[in-house]
């Protein structure tokens, strides 16, 4: 098993832990570390030892190490860069555009680094030494594409049907976006990371040592990812609308509308920096599945009544 997910296996057994440790693995200065760097941080830490050296290796090889593949993600893609490249694209993505073009771009843009994000994280177990397929290719675009037209539905609504009544705008503006982000985060993991359901991922045993590949346990880590990426999207939509929602009727907001877009766009950065450790938190790096859920070929290895998994992110 990876040094990563060995560390994973041994710690953040709680969710208050987990966010912890992801607070720390979020830190924007990983990202300007070389590849060398990255390389000699993970060559100590498969030396072992548990200095305070080791310790800033670890974080930096948890933030910027692939966990299966043992590659150095790209830098846009790696954990710590989540926020500050997609928090712009989130924040115009809720606009309230006059036009359907400026609400398809900022969706294309925010669709498409999630789905680069999804599919740089995920669990590559069954794709070493292979090359991206075509297929997959094909499916990632039409992710993109289908994703970019439904996230700017409700702008498309109301232009081509010319809608004029406050009611009806305020409901697709900011309550139908809610349901809509956190179905599109869901659907875009589900798509981009369909691999995994098909040929299944690796899992090992308690000791980390690989026992075969598992489809249900692909069902399973992809599921997972899929919800806390529909927690982490859906709730960044749902508390700053609602919040528009309740400052809208007050005295102030309503003699200065102008107040609105300031407020909207730091609520929605900093609702959704603080949902990306929860989001990731809210299952395990390394999960478990029981073993009458495994196929049947797995089931005799299985100890202590399971088997372990990497998730992906």
């Amino acid at each position: 098993m990876d040094p990563n997910l060995l560390y994973w296996k041994s710690n953040g057994q709680s969710l208050l832990s987990r966010v912890q440790i992801w607070v720390n693995l979020l830190d924007p200065a990983f990202l300007i570390s070389s590849d060398d760097e990255i390389q000699k941080a993970r060559s100590l830490l498969e030396g072992g030892g548990e200095s305070e050296k080791d310790a800033s290796a670890l974080n930096l090889t948890l933030s910027s190490v692939h966990a299966d593949s043992g590659a150095v993600i790209l830098p846009i893609f790696r954990p710590p860069a989540l926020f500050p490249v997609s928090a712009p694209l989130v924040v115009a993505s809720f606009l309230p555009h006059t036009t359907v073009k400026p609400a398809l771009l900022w969706q294309f843009l925010l669709q498409s680094y999630n789905a680069g994000f999804n599919y740089a994280n995920r669990n590559s177990s069954s794709e070493q030494g292979k090359k991206t397929s075509l297929k997959q290719l094909l499916l990632i675009a039409g992710t993109v594409s289908y994703a970019t037209c439904a996230g700017a539905l409700p702008q498309i609504v109301i232009n081509r049907l010319n809608v004029r009544s406050a009611p009806i705008q305020t409901f697709l503006r900011l309550i139908l976006p809610i349901p809509l982000s956190a179905a599109l985060a869901f659907f875009n993991v589900l798509t981009v990371r369909s691999e995994e359901l098909e040929t299944g991922i690796q899992v090992f045993d308690s000791n980390g040592n690989p026992v075969g590949m598992s489809k249900a346990a692909g069902e399973k880590a992809v599921k997972e990812t899929a919800l806390s990426r529909a927690a982490l999207f859906g709730t960044t939509a749902t508390i700053p609308n609602l919040l528009i929602l309740l400052l809208q009727r007050t005295r102030l907001f309503q003699r200065k509308s102008l107040l609105v877009g300031p407020v909207r766009h730091i609520s929605v950065a900093f609702v959704l920096g603080l949902m990306i450790p929860v989001s990731f938190s809210l299952f395990p790096q390394v999960g478990t599945i029981k073993k009458e859920k495994l196929e049947e070929k797995l089931q005799a290895t299985a100890v202590d009544g399971q088997l372990f998994y990497h998730r992906g992110l």
